[in-house]
């Protein structure tokens, strides 16, 4: 499938250039997005972008079955992340 953007044609989930959308944060997210971007430094948009990439693999390694672990700096110990 196909789409059209000012008659170039791209595959649906891709895209031939930027794409402009309009998100309502809930105030969790909207804090979330505040300190990631104090951490890092990057802009709200350059956040939002590496935050979607990041979210797509971990989503990806969930549904080929695949377990995802953290592990603090102060401990050796792993934990299991659970995404709900």
């Amino acid at each position: 499938m196909s789409t059209s953007h000012s008659g170039a044609t791209a595959r649906v989930g891709q895209s031939a250039g930027p794409v402009r959308v309009t998100v309502n944060l809930a105030p969790k997210a909207a804090a979330a997005l505040d300190q990631a971007v104090k951490l890092t430094g990057d802009t709200k948009t350059d956040t939002i972008n590496r935050s979607l990439q990041i979210y797509a693999y971990l989503e990806k390694v969930i549904q080929e079955g695949g377990t995802l672990y953290t592990r603090s700096a102060d401990s050796d110990e792993l934990e299991r992340l659970y995404f709900v």
